[in-house]
């Protein structure tokens, strides 16, 4: 499954790529939320759980897609709520700032949403294997967190193979510098979902981008 990613730093753009997505994705798609704090990472997005909440209110259409939350934050277990209460069906929390995963897991059932965890590609695939029966899908981060249009890094194929040769039933995503080029590899790989932003928005033609990576 192809998922289209929303990294910006304001509102307005946020509603706009949001509502081009409606116009390819079916109902039921999903969408993917940046929302990095300035500290955990150096950038700054506009991905928040209010905004979330006024982007669902301003258009009816946005009920018939799922939302999953990337959060590149500092303080996860302080800011989960926020975003559960805001509707998100997944949310994805980095390894390297988690102080409670028990916390986060109980959390995340008791609303029903799918908890994803993921690690930075400076941090060791090791760290992943505490969690590996715990965590029922992880994300591998394909680029540094935060900014949008970074260059694919091969080390997440070998992550990725790491990954799936432990938890053959997990769901696996991968994130950043996804494009046609390289997504049939992902895939093979043993991706489940692929997140791309700047191929998809960037191209003049989103709906034929989203399409070229769902066929690759």
């Amino acid at each position: 499954m192809i998922i289209p990613a929303i990294n910006c730093q304001d509102y307005k753009t946020a509603q706009k790529l949001a509502t081009i997505s409606l116009g390819f994705l079916p109902a039921g798609g999903w969408l993917h939320l940046d929302a990095a704090d300035g500290v955990f990472t150096p950038a700054v997005t506009w991905g928040s759980p209010s905004g979330l909440k006024e982007l669902i209110a301003s258009n009816s259409e946005f009920i018939k897609l799922n939302f999953e939350a990337h959060l590149m934050v500092h303080n996860p277990e302080e800011i989960l709520e926020e975003w559960l209460q805001a509707g998100v069906k997944r949310v994805i929390i980095h390894q390297e700032p988690m102080k409670n995963p028990k916390f986060i897991l109980d959390l995340c059932k008791q609303y029903s949403v799918e908890a994803m965890l993921s690690i930075m590609p400076r941090t060791s695939r090791e760290n992943f294997l505490p969690y590996l029966r715990s965590f029922p899908a992880f994300q591998v981060l394909a680029v540094s967190p935060g900014y949008a249009g970074q260059k694919f890094g091969d080390e997440a194929l070998e992550l990725l193979k790491f990954l799936r040769a432990r938890v053959l039933n997990a769901t696996i995503e991968v994130d950043g510098g996804i494009s046609f080029e390289n997504a049939g590899f992902v895939k093979s790989a043993g991706a489940d979902l692929l997140t791309s932003a700047s191929y998809i928005f960037n191209s003049p033609d989103p709906k034929t981008a989203y399409e070229d990576l769902t066929r690759a």
